[in-house]
């Protein structure tokens, strides 16, 4: 029952238009099934081959959201049911999307990611190469993926002013490319926020968190 109350608890804590992903990540099917129950039905998760397994025997209208580093060679995988690919860093990674998601007759929403923080392991497109690949001519024709929106990952550190800082310049970003509508962009999600740090997030203009520890404890590595 621990996971109701921590998803209730969360849940009372979010203004009205901001989402919550549920991260699974390494979590067995009972205890997302316990979330279900309580009414969660947006579950993160950061490797395709797990997400898949857990696809295939919970409810179907879960919405499965891809939240880690993605593996293009993975994608297929994944095409034919996930909802929001949060970390396309790449337009590499765009072109293999569009490619699965044509095969499997879908138009697949992505995110982008942004690289913000301080730390080099974070991956991400710099707001410049952004720029250049939303200009692209061959980025206009991908006409089975559709970004709807940023995403990145703060510094892993104490400093909230630091971790602000960041938000902030992300929401700058949002801002600016919000207004851009064609036929395969249409801004309006900005995914920033984890447990440690979400509530700085929606400070800053977050739309979507992404909250694991805090509903379901620690993390299960095997």
């Amino acid at each position: 029952m621990q996971i109701q109350e921590n998803l209730k608890d969360i849940k009372s804590t979010l203004p009205e238009q901001v989402t919550l992903v549920a991260v699974s990540k390494t979590k067995p099917i009972a205890d997302l099934q316990e979330a279900y129950d309580a009414g969660q039905r947006i579950f993160g998760e950061n490797k395709i081959q797990e997400m898949t397994e857990k696809w295939e025997v919970l409810p179907k209208n879960i919405e499965w959201h891809m939240i880690g580093h993605v593996q293009t060679n993975k994608v297929k995988y994944m095409a034919p049911y996930v909802s929001l690919i949060h970390g396309v860093d790449s337009f590499k990674l765009l072109k293999e999307i569009n490619k699965q998601a044509k095969k499997n007759d879908r138009v697949i929403s992505c995110l982008l990611q942004i690289h913000i923080a301080e730390e080099d392991t974070k991956f991400g497109f710099s707001e410049e190469e952004l720029m250049e690949t939303l200009a692209l001519e061959e980025f206009s024709l991908l006409s089975h993926v559709k970004v709807v929106g940023l995403m990145a990952m703060a510094t892993f550190t104490e400093n909230e002013e630091q971790i602000e800082r960041e938000f902030s310049s992300l929401k700058k970003l949002f801002d600016k490319l919000k207004n851009t509508t064609t036929l395969n962009i249409e801004m309006k999600v900005l995914s920033m926020g984890m447990s440690g740090d979400y509530k700085v997030a929606i400070k800053n203009g977050s739309t979507m968190v992404r909250i694991g520890s805090s509903i379901f404890g620690a993390r299960n590595y095997h």
